[in-house]
């Protein structure tokens, strides 16, 4: 009994307090070129050539024509559809409101670049209005050009705007340049929720009740988080917390531990663990009704349910064979069987929107916690971040090209993003002394107004 209650406790600790310590272009080239849908997740594909060639900002004295340019470029890089041409390098310059021209374009085309895009921005009190143009080699067509109206504080919304456009229109595919991550941040001692732009930018406070508020959870409509609320040592429940309005509601408040909140593809189901039967096992509750059905029957610690993109399996991590593996089942708790079996630790699965992987917490052969992935059916394997540091909580863009995670490797928990191969790390949080817990939005949050301009 000694032994079975120091394992329970291990998973328990690990996957709740261990983590929270250590988780188209449309009308936009209307000129009539081909829409070229293209599947960036494939080994073969090759990324669009795009040259950017700026914004021009007349006498404004902020510069913002400087930022948007950086910003779209920063956001195509990511989205791993463009390779983003040194603009300096093709000899064109917005010397007027006129544009570039033509020659010089098709001159840029010769050279390798595909696409080109630019604009201008001026302002309409309060506004700002952005007005860009795209050039498309393949149909030598200046498309129509695109107004974005909004404040000074949406220009970088704005600019995400364009960039998911033109990864939509090359994809078939929303872009993520407008998606959110909630996440846990610590103050004065207590874990309170944040929202941010899925770069790292404009932190917002969500909680400051003191307390513990663990593993936030999005609502598939944007609207809503679900998380965990620890309102003493041996209380926790599930609370779901309006954005719009930051009023909070609880949704499960039974005997124990009420953990690891994670609501179905259309939002019905929350599955969660709960230990009002003595040890955590996984649950699932109506949304309308707030009928609870039992999914997992076993004297082993059972929690971190993981919604498969169908809504017809879960993943989730148990204890029953010894140690912290991911198991897999129906969503009505039917057909457990074990996916993970290399390693003595395995937790925390986040199952990939694409399906083709599951993300999860590993314990490599040194002995460190990495994020690594799974298929489904168990045959292909990889492990995605190495070197110092105990990387925590995975959870992935709904591209699925990227994941977000929590990471000690600089000294203090911060926030990272990579690639799903394991490439081009980046920092999305530096500040504070622990940020943890990441949570992957779907899509924007902030409306952007969009007016038809005439074509150039």
């Amino acid at each position: 009994m000694m032994q079975r209650t120091t394992r329970r406790s291990k998973i328990i600790a690990g996957a709740v307090l261990g983590l929270a310590g250590a988780g188209m272009l449309g009308s936009i080239l209307e000129s009539g070129a081909a829409d070229v849908y293209l599947e960036a997740a494939r080994p073969d594909f090759q990324k669009v050539p795009i040259g950017i060639l700026g914004f021009q900002d007349g006498s404004l004295p902020s510069r913002p024509g400087k930022e948007a340019a950086a910003v779209l470029a920063a956001d195509l890089r990511r989205s791993q559809v463009f390779a983003v041409a040194d603009a300096s390098k093709l000899g064109i310059a917005l010397t007027g409101p006129g544009g570039p021209e033509k020659q010089k374009l098709k001159q840029a085309v010769e050279s390798g670049v595909k696409v080109l895009v630019w604009g201008t921005i001026g302002t309409r009190d309060p506004d700002y209005l952005l007005d860009r143009f795209v050039y498309d080699g393949g149909s030598d067509e200046i498309g129509t050009s695109r107004r974005y109206v909004g404040s000074a504080a949406l220009l970088r919304q704005i600019t995400h705007r364009l960039a998911d456009e033109l990864v939509g229109h090359y994809t078939g595919e929303p872009g993520i340049a407008r998606t959110r991550i909630a996440y846990v941040s610590e103050q004065k001692g207590a874990r309170e929720l944040f929202i941010m732009d899925y770069d790292g930018h404009a932190p917002r406070q969500l909680t400051s009740d003191g307390f513990l508020n663990l593993t936030p959870q999005w609502s598939p409509d944007r609207k809503f988080l679900v998380f965990t609320s620890y309102q003493s040592r041996t209380r926790q429940n599930i609370e779901i917390v309006d954005l719009s309005t930051g009023k909070r509601s609880p949704l499960v408040s039974l005997a124990g531990l009420n953990i690891t909140p994670a609501l179905s593809p259309d939002g019905t189901k929350l599955a969660f663990a709960t230990s009002q039967d003595g040890n955590p096992e996984v649950y699932t509750m109506e949304m309308q009704t707030k009928t609870l059905q039992r999914l997992t029957v076993h004297s082993a610690g059972d929690l971190s349910p993981s919604w498969a993109p169908t809504g017809k399996e879960i993943a989730f991590t148990s204890d029953r064979g010894g140690g912290p593996q991911l198991y897999l089942m129906s969503a009505d708790g039917s057909n457990v069987r074990r996916l993970t079996f290399d390693g003595d630790y395995n937790a925390a699965p986040a199952w990939s929107p694409r399906s083709n992987w599951i993300a999860y917490v590993c314990r490599s052969e040194q002995r460190q916690y990495k994020i690594c992935l799974i298929s489904p059916d168990g045959q292909k394997r990889m492990q995605v971040t190495s070197g110092a540091g105990i990387d925590d909580s995975p959870s992935w863009s709904p591209d699925g090209r990227h994941i977000a995670f929590s990471s000690t490797s600089g000294g203090k928990t911060q926030l990272y993003m990579v690639n799903s191969d394991g490439k081009e790390m980046e920092p999305l949080t530096s500040s504070g002394s622990h940020n943890s817990m990441p949570a992957w939005s779907s899509a924007e949050i902030q409306k952007v107004d969009v007016q038809p301009t005439e074509k150039k």
